[in-house]
């Protein structure tokens, strides 16, 4: 990394004392460079984002997003048989791309539904391992969204919709190989020794789409091969240097092997929820469908995450410093079915009454309680300097009383339930805080699923 001081500013800073000079960082292409460069102040932030998985995949909706692979080169007898019942022989996976045809595709609509849900980042799926870009590619020759299929800009659609809203950061999700592109074969077979694939075909991709919808979330996947074939220190320089973007773009960690130790933030493997604090910004990557990050059809009630679950999930996740990014699959028609819907929204009318203990908060000295294991915390500074404790109880308390072994009250400690009107009522003994808890009906319950006791001026307040 190396540091500039602007010469405008050097020339003139002696003359204006009240204008300090102004660093400008410029990284280098390796990993030790490219590891100081700070995180940008808003991913930490936001803390909640919603992944869209959409592609050719979306036609069969079978099985999973890895169709294509699971049926020719895996030949998976659910697959094969799935094909021989519903497709004249001869049909080709290319064939399923004239029937993506998102003709339901509202951009709009989908931008309603992710603000209605406090997401405050999307991940937009521009291209999978299947190689079908979502965007009128120059390196991907009818095999991509305007040449075929739904005739249309799907990312850069998406991209205008999502920035009328208020602050919601668009990011796309890039997929570095393609299962059977004949370029990355080759490569594959010389043992990643040539790079035809990424030289003329995915490096150029991340150029394009970076250059063209600038997104502030690069979500790489797909890192098979190592970053030495990828040249990945390259791009990510070019990204933090001098892309149009370069001062808010945040990347991941799947760049060629180096999952859980470069980047951004880190996802280390789908499904990510360590249960802990880690020393690197991290994010938890799920999906409300459990088999499947693609639509499928051939799926049933029980396989959806319910909305306690997801809730659970983010409060968990976001208490060991995560940021949740949850996942839907459209239809090939362009849909979000009304089952993704409604738990999405259900999510942001839980973040409506809770969101203080998620948005812009830090992890407090302890992540669940030591007594009450289904109680998690947050933290957050206030105006007046001091530390905000919220303790989330993923479970309702059946007694009068709820303990909280983490905590020590001062004489000064206010306790209430965030949504609800009144103080709630406690006492410190030599077990903890005892909390007192107040009967409210049902129908006047501040929300159905968590619930947020905010805690003010206690004696633990550790100072971050």
């Amino acid at each position: 990394m190396i540091c500039l001081l602007t010469a405008l500013v050097v020339v003139f800073s002696a003359f204006i004392s009240s204008v300090p000079p102004t660093v400008y960082c410029r990284y280098e292409p390796n990993w030790d460079s490219l590891d100081k460069r700070p995180l940008p102040l808003w991913y930490d932030e936001v803390k909640f984002g919603i992944f869209i998985h959409w592609g050719v995949f979306s036609v069969p909706a079978f099985g999973s997003e890895w169709f294509w692979y699971s049926w020719r080169h895996n030949k998976a007898k659910a697959y094969v048989d799935f094909m021989k019942k519903n497709y004249p022989p001869g049909f080709t996976y290319a064939d399923f791309a004239s029937q993506f045809t998102a003709e339901f595709y509202d951009p709009d609509h989908w931008a309603d539904i992710f603000e209605a849900s406090g997401a405050k980042y999307i991940v937009l799926t521009s291209k999978h391992h299947e190689g079908f870009t979502n965007w009128p590619s120059n390196v991907s020759f009818n095999w991509n969204s305007m040449q075929v299929g739904p005739k249309r800009d799907l990312v850069g659609e998406l991209a205008t919709a999502i920035r009328k809203k208020k602050d919601i950061h668009f990011g796309l999700y890039h997929s570095l190989f393609e299962w059977f592109n004949p370029l990355y074969l080759k490569d594959k077979a010389n043992n990643f020794t040539t790079r035809y694939f990424p030289v003329d075909k995915s490096i150029p991709e991340l150029y394009e789409i970076v250059n063209s919808y600038k997104p502030e979330v690069i979500w790489s996947d797909g890192d098979a091969g190592d970053w030495r074939y990828w040249k990945s220190p390259e791009f990510i320089a070019w990204l933090y240097n001098d892309s149009p973007v370069k001062d808010t773009v945040v990347t991941n960690d799947r760049w060629g092997g180096v999952s859980c130790k470069h980047g951004d933030f880190w996802t280390c493997h789908d499904r990510f929820n360590p249960g802990h604090v880690l020393p690197h910004k991290w994010e938890n990557c799920m999906t409300i469908d459990r088999g499947s990050w693609g639509y499928r059809r051939n799926t049933n009630l029980n396989t959806y995450l319910n909305t306690g679950e997801l809730i659970s999930t983010l409060v968990e996740t976001v208490s060991c410093g995560g940021n949740l990014l949850m996942n839907v699959g459209p239809t090939h028609d362009g849909r979000i079915i009304p089952i993704f819907e409604e738990r999405l929204r259900q999510v942001g009318q839980w973040l409506k009454v809770n969101g203080e203990a998620i948005y812009g908060t830090k992890p407090w000295s302890h992540q669940n309680d030591t007594v009450t294991k289904h109680v998690w915390y947050t933290s957050k500074k206030n105006s007046a300097g001091s530390i905000d404790v919220y303790a989330i109880t993923l479970e309702w308390p059946t007694t009068a009383v709820m303990q909280l072994g983490a905590v020590t009250a001062t004489t000064q400690t206010q306790v209430t339930l965030l949504g609800y009107p009144k103080p709630i009522k406690y006492r410190q003994d030599a077990k903890g805080l005892l909390i007192g808890i107040p009967f409210i009906p049902i129908n006047a319950m501040p929300c159905e699923w968590g619930w947020t006791f905010k805690l003010t001026n206690l004696k633990n307040q550790y100072n971050y």
